[in-house]
Parts: C-alpha cells; structure tokens; sequence
C-alpha cells in the first residue's frame, strides 16, 4: 500500500529534478540526432539510451558507431567512462545497505550524476534536520523522471535529427555542465572538501590533453582525487 508520506516524497522528487531538464532535453535530443544521423533507427537507439542510461558513454559510442562495429572497442570506452559510477555506488552504500535487493538494483539502475547528486544533497539535509537520512521514494521519482525525459528526448531527437543537419553547431552543449555546475553548487561545504574534485578535475583535463581519442582519463582523474583524498583526509 502506498502511503501518503511515500506519494508526499515522490512528488518532491518529480518536482526537484524538474530544473534538470534544461541540461537533459538539449542533450538527449542531439543524442538522440546524432545517432540517427549515424544510421541507427529510433528504436536502436531508444534501446540503448533506455538500457544503458549514462549519457557520456552513449556519446562515446554513437560517436565510435561505424561500419564494420567495433564492439569490442565501444564495450571497453563504455566501461572505463562509466567506472566513476563504481564510486558513486559506493558512496550510496550507507544509504541502500538496509534495503532489499529489489529496491537496491532499480536504485542503481537510475544512478546517474544527476539524480546521484540530488539524492546525496537530499540526504545530508534531511541527517541535518533530523529525519532519517535517505529517502527512497524521492530517490526513485528522481530518477525515473530523468530516464522519462531522456529516452523521450532521444526519441524526438532521433525521428527529426536527420532533418536538422549538424545539430552540435545549435550550442546546445554548453546546457549540460551549466546543469552539472549547479548540481556541484549544491552539494558546495567548504572549499577544503573541494579539493579532491579540483584535483580530479586537473589530472583528468591534462591526461585528456595527453591521452586523446581515450577514456584512460576519467579512471585516472578519478584515482588522483581519491588518492589526495584518503592521504589528506581527517579523521573528522
């Protein structure tokens, strides 16, 4: 029975990743165009947007998507761009721990930076405020909500995309790390707890610089941070 405090939660959570959209729209519609101007059908890639889930390595594999398929090629730069998830599963551990395996999986199916982002804020508000910390139900509507909006957009990018042309030269592109950049701005404590993003940050930009055409960089940004991280931290 689904109780009014549960219905209560998910609107909140429908309502919260609301604001997202203005990131996920432009971005799942040229997503979704690009890959139709690839060759792939609408419903290919509503599949693979729908069951993959993590926008930057569905880029990466429309943009690797020739013919003959490199799969092997495409399955490797997809798990190494995803691997942050790893980590971001990680430190939902805390929060999913109690839960049954049937709440857990569809939790870590709808685990992407955006809801991720909005789950970890809402949890340390409600610690805060003194409720229990980890709300599911305002997880999930999150979550849902965002996949609805994504594949949707893919879908609408998909049918007309081959109509539009380039669509990366609309400038599009810049919605997504304005959206990111807000999400950052709330989970903001102070600058000392920054200092593992910034590292990230820089080792991930100078081995891109120095890696090009490879994904090595998000795996090794990533590791760089958590190195200053667990070397630099507190006990507090």
């Amino acid at each position: 029975m689904i109780t009014l405090e549960t219905q209560s939660e998910f609107k909140r959570g429908v309502k919260d990743s609301l604001p997202i959209m203005t990131g996920i729209v432009p971005f799942g519609l040229i997503l979704g165009a690009q890959a139709g101007q690839k060759g792939m059908s609408v419903l290919e890639t509503c599949l693979m947007m729908g069951l993959n889930f993590a926008g930057g390595s569905e880029f990466a594999a429309v943009g690797l998507w020739t013919s003959p398929l490199p799969i092997l090629t495409i399955i490797t730069m997809t798990a190494m761009i995803n691997s942050r998830h790893i980590l971001m599963g990680a430190a939902f551990v805390p929060y999913l721990r109690h839960l049954p395996r049937r709440k857990i999986f569809p939790a870590l199916f709808l685990m992407v930076d955006e809801s991720w982002a909005l789950g970890i804020t809402d949890a340390k508000r409600r610690e805060q405020a003194g409720l229990p910390p980890f709300s599911y139900p305002y997880y999930i509507a999150t979550g849902i909500t965002l996949w609805l909006f994504w594949v949707s957009c893919g879908f609408i990018g998909a049918w007309i995309g081959p109509m539009l042309g380039d669509v990366s030269k609309l400038g599009f592109g810049m919605a997504f790390p304005a959206v990111f950049l807000v999400l950052i701005r709330g989970m903001w404590r102070d600058f000392q707890a920054a200092i593992p993003w910034l590292i990230s940050l820089v080792v991930a930009a100078i081995s891109y610089l120095l890696l090009p055409q490879s994904g090595w960089y998000v795996i090794i940004g990533t590791v760089a941070g958590l190195m200053y991280a667990y070397f630099a931290g507190d006990d507090k």
